[in-house]
């Protein structure tokens, strides 16, 4: 499923207060998780909620407990974390929630914030035009990741991907092509993309600035 921002609706959702959510993909659609984006005012908030959040400041600023948090920076909540999250400006936030699948043996992960721009940029396969910075610990406690990926222009996945974990995928930046299934559509910066699993997928970075992207999935389960 493709959106592009000429398509969007903004809903009221009960977890945000003074703000609307565009909500991008839930349950209804077939996916196992909830992603929005958070526009909230200056004083708006993402209030607690039973499942687990990881929210990722697009635009603007917010504050969680006594972290302050700019474009670039996230905070992951824990099933039925107290904290909530507030814009101490107008704000758009990338919001992902799903309900924790837990691990015998393993503990549930703990409440944390963290800056994109402090986690390692990681060559995807030795290539150096494609990088990859994960965002969440690589942990069994964690039952969901989310990465940025960033291609340099030309750049592309090495493959046609074919796997058991679905995607949220939101564009950030530049654009490219994607391929679902056996459709292939232009893709640019607002633009979201869900891939059920086992989804054939590919993408090409197009134009003369890298495209980025927010990238969502399942695993560890």
């Amino acid at each position: 499923m493709l959106q592009t921002p000429d398509t969007f609706v903004r809903s009221k959702l009960p977890q945000i207060s003074k703000g609307t959510a565009i909500v991008h993909v839930d349950p209804g659609r077939g996916a196992r998780f909830l992603q929005y984006t958070a526009e909230l005012e200056c004083g708006g908030s993402l209030q607690p909620i039973p499942a687990q959040r990881f929210a990722y400041v697009l635009q603007g600023e917010a504050r969680v407990g006594s972290d302050a948090l700019a474009p670039g920076d996230y905070a992951y909540c824990p099933t039925g974390h107290p904290l909530e999250l507030i814009a101490t400006q107008a704000s758009r936030i990338a919001v992902i929630e799903k309900t924790y699948e837990p691990l015998s043996g393993i503990p549930e992960p703990t409440a944390f914030v963290g800056r994109e721009s402090n986690q390692p940029s990681d060559p995807l396969n030795g290539n150096a035009k494609l990088r990859v910075r994960s965002l969440l610990p690589v942990d069994l406690a964690f039952d969901l990741a989310v990465n940025t990926m960033e291609y340099d222009p030309g750049a592309s996945l090495p493959m046609v991907e074919i796997h058991t974990m679905e995607h949220g995928v939101l564009m950030l930046e530049g654009g490219g092509i994607m391929r679902m299934n056996d459709f292939w559509y232009p893709t640019g910066a607002g633009d979201f993309v869900w891939m059920a699993p086992y989804c054939p997928q590919w993408f090409g970075a197009l134009g003369e600035v890298p495209a980025k992207y927010l990238i969502y999935k399942n695993w560890n389960r």
